[in-house]
């Protein structure tokens, strides 16, 4: 058996311009997930939904994995994984379709906004991450555009559907960055092809409990979309991105997330593009450029004494893996 380094070997924060490219096109992919998601819940049922799309993910993670001929991770590295399938496998699909049943897409996604501080709070807990000052105060303005947007959409109360977009947020937050810090090591198609891989076994009766062969065309083609793409190639780029620039760093580049979201429901699901959408576009971009450009020294220093403590990475180079 060989035993590859499939780890992404650039040090965070050392190619801005790319974890910013690979963290943008994830975001882009993402963007679509809850439109996409939209078009199914009327159709097919919401469990089906969120839960199937990870074994469809599975099965194209399993291909890969065998042509690669890649080893298995580590054991000691397994509850890790557990820890991203539970997140952005099992926990922000399921919470969300079944919060997609009684909310838009475009209501959904202003909470969805909350998914960059949270991706970041978990990058402070999970990855060893120490942002410096200057980045939370961008972020914490980010997340004042964002609320500030929810108001003026007419997001009032908190409803039952709300605290489950709120609970997939912190799932994906958890997901995203314990699996960033994952692809320092595996690299970022590895970490999301195991975690589904790894979850499949637990997916398959209640899939098939609830499977169903109606629903229209549109259906199913947003189906095809959450499986290919939300589930699967999504996390090549937005692992990658997060493994190169940073988790807390590149985890900012979701507060664009909700807009993009709104814009896609305008167009897939004829929702009406307003002045507030255009303000707040402008306000959260200017907030992510800003957590783009503050310093990195402490989130360095700090990225890679966490490293260190898990074996994984020395002076800022990947060491490789070894073979079960």
């Amino acid at each position: 058996m060989k035993s590859p380094d499939n780890a992404t070997g650039a040090d965070p924060i050392t190619q801005p311009a790319s974890a910013f490219l690979w963290g943008a096109l994830g975001v882009i992919a993402f963007s679509l997930s809850l439109p996409m998601t939209r078009l199914t819940v009327d159709e097919l049922d919401p469990t089906f939904v969120g839960l199937g799309r990870a074994l469809v993910a599975a099965v194209l993670a399993g291909a890969l994995l065998a042509v690669r001929g890649e080893p298995w991770p580590r054991r000691r590295d397994l509850p890790r994984f557990a820890l991203v399938s539970l997140g952005v496998v099992i926990g922000f699909p399921l919470l969300s379709t079944l919060a997609l049943q009684q909310l838009t897409s475009a209501h959904s996604s202003v909470i969805v906004g909350l998914l960059p501080a949270a991706t970041a709070a978990w990058a402070v807990a999970r990855a060893g991450e120490r942002p410096p000052r200057a980045f939370w105060a961008a972020a914490a303005a980010g997340l004042v555009a964002v609320l500030a947007f929810a108001a003026t959409q007419g997001v009032n109360g908190i409803a039952v559907a709300d605290l489950l977009v709120l609970g997939a947020v912190l799932a994906a937050g958890l997901g995203y960055a314990e699996g960033g810090a994952l692809a320092r090591t595996y690299g970022g198609w590895q970490v999301i092809c195991w975690a589904l891989v790894l979850t499949a076994p637990f997916l398959v009766v209640p899939v098939a409990l609830t499977a169903q062969g109606s629903g229209d065309a549109g259906a199913w083609l947003g189906f095809a979309y959450v499986a290919a793409v939300s589930a699967f190639l999504g996390f090549f780029a937005w692992y990658r991105g997060l493994a190169l620039g940073g988790v807390a760093r590149i985890g900012q580049l979701q507060l664009a997330q909700p807009v993009l979201t709104l814009l896609w429901s305008a167009l897939f699901l004829a929702e009406q593009v307003t002045l507030a959408m255009v303000v707040a576009a402008l306000a959260v971009l200017v907030c992510v450029v800003a957590t783009q450009r503050t310093r990195s020294g402490h989130h360095e220093r700090g990225g890679r004494r966490a490293a260190d403590r898990h074996g994984h990475v020395v002076q800022g180079a990947v060491l490789p893996r070894r073979a079960q």
